[in-house]
């Protein structure tokens, strides 16, 4: 199809056809929905941290992506890469995981109790996200610490890329995890948002 041709058929979509368009997306989300062809969907929200990109299979939030920090497109192409390209946008499968992070900001939750899907995370990595999960709200743990809690006392360093790597941040909680000497160290969102979450819990707790 020529440009003049293309030009000529948008400028014969009319107002009520645009007005439809959400309507006509909603339709195609249910279908894909219904027929089993969405292995992951995801969404944008809002937040103190800034926008987070949420995505989740059907095990469970497979994703959280600092949106300021993290380019939303290459997150998306790392999902459908890793996982499945059968990715859309679909809000409502991740209402509650939204509503408790909405919950967690504004200081009445505590803990998370949404389901979780850690096939992004392998061997040690992973090891180390089950033992972040018990960190209480709150508290706080050492580089160290973590690394003698998953059985390996000595892999500090590969505790602290565990953390970095995490992909399920704030849920998961290593923002609760600080160098020996009471520093931050580091973190995905960004030095400031790590403050920020552990503030938010002292004050809170």
């Amino acid at each position: 199809m020529t440009t003049d041709a293309l030009t000529r058929d948008l400028r014969a979509v009319d107002d009520a056809e645009l007005a439809r368009l959400p309507e006509l997306r909603r339709n195609l989300v249910a279908t894909a929905d219904a027929a089993g062809l969405v292995d992951v969907a995801y969404r944008t929200v809002d937040s103190p941290a800034g926008m987070l990109l949420l995505a989740a299979t059907d095990d469970g939030v497979v994703k959280i992506a600092f949106g300021g920090v993290d380019d939303v497109a290459t997150v998306l192409a790392e999902l459908a890469d890793r996982l499945s390209p059968r990715l859309l946008l679909m809000p409502a499968r991740l209402d509650t995981a939204a509503r408790q992070l909405d919950e967690y900001f504004a200081g009445r939750r505590r803990q998370f109790d949404v389901p979780l899907d850690l096939r992004l995370s392998h061997g040690f990595r992973a090891e180390v996200l089950h033992e972040l999960r018990g960190v209480r709200y709150g508290t706080t743990v050492s580089y160290t610490q973590l690394a003698e809690a998953a059985g390996r006392p000595r892999a500090v360093r590969a505790v602290g890329s565990a953390c970095a790597t995490n992909p399920i941040p704030i849920i998961v909680p290593c923002h609760r995890v600080l160098r020996t000497d009471g520093s931050l160290g580091g973190y995905a969102g960004g030095l400031p948002v790590k403050q920020a979450l552990l503030d938010l819990e002292a004050t809170a707790a």
